[in-house]
């Protein structure tokens, strides 16, 4: 490889997500994808990185007092800056492996409602981290870019981002957000769903790397029509005795306790299309909702969102990726889709 193809190929796109982390590198596609998780060491009060991504994840809610596992993004924005340093840093080692390289630009996506002060601890994590230049480009155009929307024509596209941490609702025209909402319900609060009802109505206690797997596994939207549909044995403590306990948990009792979180979502998409102009409602009504992110895979949500809506809904070929894709796009079409990409210090 010559000099000039590894200057070239170190540019990257991030998807710094609240639940996984994705890069894209420039002429690679996505090369990583790893849970937005950092463990520690803390020693004589100074802490010490231990694992980063799939092996700290592990980690979660099994660690000893000396140490800690944290999860540096909250509802797609740093909540941790130092943490979040000390992971991307990590993630742009791994990706490059060679310890000399050519400082790369970086483009990262931001949830739509990020503050300015949000933004900037990004942008700043970013260039701490080593980028070069550190771009921003809104999450709904990323999403709309992955899923290979027509986002540069005069008509109306509308996404719905289901991640981690936020949902957001867009609606785009000529290669800009037209209206866009985000709502602080995605993957996270599905799971903080899941444990609440577990507690309330079975008196159990379960960790949120279960509550995942519960969602993951037979997490639906809606009822199932037998009124109970699939179940799975899940194991947790008993909060009456404090004992170990296993227990059964169906499809209708999962979406008894997702109602809120997925109401949420339908009611962000409702209160979008109310502040669409009306000739791109009429697009809309046309063309349908694109559903992305990670919690488009939650079953039937697609068809919970087509019955409080009546538009058509389809869920992305690669939802999980969009956001990464898209990011990854701008940077490898940065002249055509510059005006979407913020290098503003």
């Amino acid at each position: 490889m010559s000099f000039l193809t590894g200057l070239f190929s170190s540019d990257m796109a991030i998807d710094l997500g609240t639940a996984n982390t994705l890069i894209y590198v420039r002429g690679k596609g996505i090369v990583l994808s790893e849970p937005s998780v950092v463990a520690y060491h803390v020693k004589d009060g100074k802490k010490q990185v231990l694992a980063v991504g799939e092996d700290a994840k592990l980690m979660l809610g099994r660690t000893p007092g000396s140490i800690e596992a944290i999860r540096p993004m909250r509802e797609g924005v740093i909540a941790d800056f130092d943490t979040a340093e000390e992971m991307i840093k990590h993630f742009i080692r791994k990706v490059h492996k060679r310890t000399t390289f050519s400082k790369p630009k970086i483009i990262v996506c931001v949830p739509h409602g990020a503050t300015p002060v949000e933004k900037r601890a990004i942008r700043q994590s970013v260039l701490s981290a080593g980028a070069r230049r550190a771009g921003l480009i809104a999450e709904p155009i990323a999403a709309a870019i992955g899923a290979g929307m027509p986002i540069t024509d005069p008509t109306g596209n509308m996404v719905v981002d289901v991640g981690g941490g936020t949902t957001e609702v867009a609606v785009l025209s000529l290669g800009d957000i037209v209206y866009a909402r985000s709502v602080r319900v995605g993957g996270d609060r599905m799971d903080e769903a899941i444990v609440a009802y577990l507690r309330r109505h079975q008196n159990l206690l379960i960790g949120d790397s279960t509550a995942e797997r519960i969602k993951t596994s037979i997490g639906t939207a809606r009822m199932p029509d037998d009124g109970r549909g699939q179940s799975m044995t899940i194991r947790g403590r008993d909060l009456l005795n404090g004992v170990p306990k296993e227990t059964e948990i169906n499809q209708a009792q999962v979406a008894e306790a997702l109602a809120e979180p997925v109401q949420q979502i339908c009611d962000a998409v409702m209160q979008a299309l109310e502040a669409t102009p009306p000739d791109l409602a009429a697009d809309i009504v046309d063309r349908g909702v694109m559903l992305t992110g990670g919690g488009a895979l939650l079953g039937d949500l697609d068809l919970a969102l087509r019955e409080q809506t009546g538009l058509s809904i389809s869920v992305a070929n690669e939802s999980l990726n969009c956001v990464a894709l898209g990011t990854g796009k701008a940077l490898e079409y940065e002249k055509q889709l510059r005006h979407v990409i913020d290098y503003e210090s």
